[in-house]
């Protein structure tokens, strides 16, 4: 099946809305989510995770467990998320830029 211009359209334009909902959750910490690129036709989403998610050692969990999960939930067309992380950055100076994974507080019952 191929898709028209206005499908295309559509599907990329529910992609980016997606993505900037996700954007401030990654941006909290010192990173940033980054749609590489997309094909609509077979669902192929690629996205990069940069900033202090470069040295985070949650990174692999956030696009797997959280991006992907989230895209393929609400996208039925997504087919495939292929993420990865920005590694030219500097891990000393891309760990000073957030707080890293998240570390969940105990409170005393």
């Amino acid at each position: 099946m191929e898709l028209t211009d206005q499908e295309r359209g559509s599907r990329l334009s529910a992609l980016n809305a997606l993505m900037e909902l996700m954007r401030p959750s990654v941006q909290a910490d010192g990173g940033d989510l980054v749609l590489i690129r997309c094909d609509v036709e077979t669902g192929v989403v690629e996205v990069q995770l940069q900033g202090a998610c470069s040295s985070c050692a949650i990174s692999t969990d956030t696009i797997q467990g959280g991006v992907t999960r989230i895209l393929k939930d609400r996208l039925d067309w997504v087919t495939e998320v292929i993420g990865d992380v920005d590694d030219t950055m500097d891990p000393e100076a891309s760990s000073l830029l957030g707080t890293g994974g998240y570390i969940p507080r105990y409170r005393s019952l």
